[in-house]
C-alpha cells in the first residue's frame, strides 16, 4: 500500500541535488546516529553502576535518564531556533562539540566521586545530542523522496542502532565489571568517557570540513492557498504525534534502564552478566529498523504502527502476568518491535507541515523528554511497589501509540476548514 506523502517538507538546493552527495550526507549521518545511540544507551549502564556505587533507590538512580532527557524538554524548541539561525550542518557540527565536552566532565566528576557532578556532566552531553538530534531528522528526510522518508529515517536510525547494540557490551566489559569498586571509585568512567569526548570532537571537526547539501524550507500547498500560515498547534497529526512521541520514548528509555536490574532479580545473576541481555534488547532494534526501511516502502506506516505497538503491549503485559526467562525474553523482545516507532511517528507527525517543520522538529524532540518523566515514574513504582506494578507504565504507552497509529496521526485539512 502507498504510504502517506510527506508532502513537500523541505526542498534540496538546485547545486546538492546529485545522489552521491546524498550518499556522502547519509553516511555522516549514519555515523551521527551511531553515537548518539551509544552515548544514549550507555546510560542504561550507568544506572545499576550509581545505584551500587552511591547506594542509592531505582528512583534516584533513574535521575541518570531524568536529567539527560530532561534536556529535550528544556533545549529542544531553542536548538530549534539555533539550527534554523546557522543550519542543519553547523547545528550537528556543535552539537558534536558540546557533547565531547560534556563527555570529558566524567574527568572531573570521577575525581571527586560526586553522584551530582555525573549529572551535571550527562546534562551537558545531552545538550550536544538535542542540537544533533534537531538538526538531523528533518535533514534525513529532505535528502530524497518524501514519500519514502519514514523508510530513510529509519535506515538511518538502524545505523545508529549498531551502536544501541555494542554499548551494553562496551559497558559490561568496561565499566560493570569493575561495579565491585564503585563504592570507593569512580575511575571505570574515566578511560570510556574520554575516549567518547575525543571521538565526538574528531567527528565535528571532519563534518565540519565536509561539503554537505544544504536545504531549505518551502512553502506547503496549504500555506500558499492561506493568506496566514497555519498556527503550528492547528495541525492534529502533530499534537496527537507529540503525545506519541512522549509515550514512545518514555516507554523505551524506561525498559531499557531497568532491564539489567530486572534481568539480575529475575534470574538471579550478576548485574554484567545480565547486561548483555540488553545488548539484545536494543539489537533487536537494530534489526527491526533494517528490515522496517524495507516495509515501509511496502506498507503503510500508521498501520505498521498499529501493530507493532500491540505486540509490543502484549508482550509487556505477557512480561508482569509470567516469572523466569519468559518474563525475561518476552521484555527483551520489545525492542524489535520499537525499531520503527521513532522514524513512523516522527514523519507522520510533521506530514504536510511545510515551512513548519523546523518548528514541528523541535516540539517533537522536546517530546523526548517522557525518557525523563516516564522512567523516573517508573522507578518510584518499583521502589514502592513491584517490578509487575512498574512495568504497567510502558503497557499504558504502548496503548496510546495504537490508537495513533490507527487514528490519531490522520491530520485536518486547515485551509477547508477555515473556508
Amino acid at each position: 500500500m502507498a504510504m502517506l506523502p510527506l508532502k513537500n517538507q523541505l526542498e534540496v538546493t538546485q547545486e546538492a541535488t546529485h545522489k552521491r552527495k546524498y550518499g556522502s550526507a547519509l553516511c555522516t549521518l549514519a555515523v551521527l546516529y551511531f553515537m548518539m545511540g551509544f552515548i544514549t544507551v550507555l546510560n542504561d549502564t550507568l544506572v545499576p553502576f550509581f545505584k551500587q556505587g552511591f547506594t542509592l533507590t531505582y528512583s534516584k538512580s533513574s535521575l541518570v535518564q531524568f536529567y539527560f532527557f530532561l534536556t529535550y524538554g528544556l533545549l529542544s524548541i531553542p536548538s530549534g531556533k539555533v539550527v534554523e539561525k546557522i543550519g542543519y550542518k553547523n547545528g550537528m557540527v556543535a552539537g558534536f562539540l558540546v557533547a565531547g565536552l560534556g563527555a570529558f566532565l566524567f574527568l572531573p566528576a570521577s575525581w571527586y566521586h560526586q553522584y551530582e557532578l555525573f549529572l551535571v556532566a550527562l546534562f551537558v552531553v545531552a545538550t550536544g545530542i538535542v542540537l544533533l538530534q534537531v538538526a538531523a531528522n528533518p535533514y534525513i528526510t529532505a535528502l530524497g523522496s518524501p514519500e519514502t522518508a519514514a523508510s530513510r529515517l529509519s535506515l538511518i536510525q538502524g545505523v545508529g542502532s549498531i551502536g544501541t547494540t555494542v554499548a551494553p557490551v562496551f559497558g559490561a566489559h568496561f565499566i560493570l565489571s569493575r561495579l565491585q569498586e564503585s563504592n570507593e571509585s569512580s575511575d571505570a568512567l574515566v578511560k570510556p568517557y574520554l575516549v567518547i569526548s575525543l571521538t565526538l570532537l574528531l567527528i565535528g571537526i571532519v563534518v565540519f570540513r565536509m561539503a554537505l547539501p544544504k536545504i531549505n524550507a518551502t512553502t506547503s500547498s496549504e500555506e500558499k492557498i492561506a493568506e496566514k500560515p497555519p498556527s503550528i498547534f492547528s495541525y492534529r497529526n502533530l499534537n496527537y504525534g507529540i503525545i506519541a512521541l512522549f509515550m514512545y520514548v518514555g516507554a523505551e528509555v524506561a525498559i531499557g534502564s531497568f532491564l539489567t536490574n530486572y534481568i539480575a532479580d529475575t534470574l538471579l545473576i550478576e548485574e554484567h552478566a545480565a547486561n548483555l541481555y540488553l545488548s539484545v534488547y536494543w539489537g533487536g532494534m537494530l534489526i527491526g529498523r533494517f528490515v522496517g526501511a524495507y516495509v515501509l516502502k511496502l506498507l503503510q506506516p500508521s498501520k505498521v504502527l498499529a501493530v507493532v505497538a500491540a505486540i509490543s503491549a502484549s508482550l509487556v503485559l505477557t512480561s508482569i502476568m509470567s516469572t523466569g526467562y519468559l518474563a525475561v525474553w518476552t521484555l527483551v523482545l520489545v525492542g524489535l518491535c520499537n525499531s520503527i516507532m521513532f522514524a513512523v511517528i516522527f514523519s507522520l507527525a510533521v506530514n504536510g507541515l511545510g515551512r513548519s517543520t523546523s518548528k514541528a522538529s523541535g516540539l517533537l524532540s522536546t517530546a523526548i523528554v517522557g525518557g525523563a518523566v516516564l522512567t523516573y515514574a517508573q522507578g518510584i513504582l518499583i521502589d514502592h511497589f513491584s517490578w509487575e506494578v512498574a512495568f504497567i507504565v510502558p503497557l499504558c504507552c504502548y496503548i496510546y501509540i495504537i490508537f495513533y497509529g490507527l487514528s490519531g496521526y490522520k491530520p485536518y485539512d486547515n485551509v477547508k476548514t477555515r473556508q
